[in-house]
């Protein structure tokens, strides 16, 4: 999975200064980054705080996680049913 070149703390950042008045195309150019990532940012972390944003990142590795061993155990219930010829 890509690493994102910028932390929680500076996307929390980066949202307040947009909702103090910044203009986003000035944020943009101060911070590097483009229109549409900031825009990305806004629709997926606009209103939460910096435990609300670590806790849902959290969340996404366990059900990551989950999905993960999901498809494991499927896989071994279908080797498992092929070989006992039960398909």
């Amino acid at each position: 999975m890509k690493k994102t070149r910028y932390s929680d703390s500076r996307i929390m950042g980066i949202l307040r200064q947009a909702e103090s008045g910044v203009p986003v195309s000035e944020l943009c150019r101060e911070h590097g980054m483009s229109n549409a990532s900031f825009y990305k940012w806004r629709a997926k972390f606009g209103g939460m705080d910096a435990s609300m944003m670590s806790e849902m990142k959290a969340l996404a590795d366990e059900n990551r996680r989950l999905k993960r061993m999901y498809a494991e155990m499927s896989m071994q219930n279908d080797l498992l049913k092929e070989v006992l010829g039960k398909k």
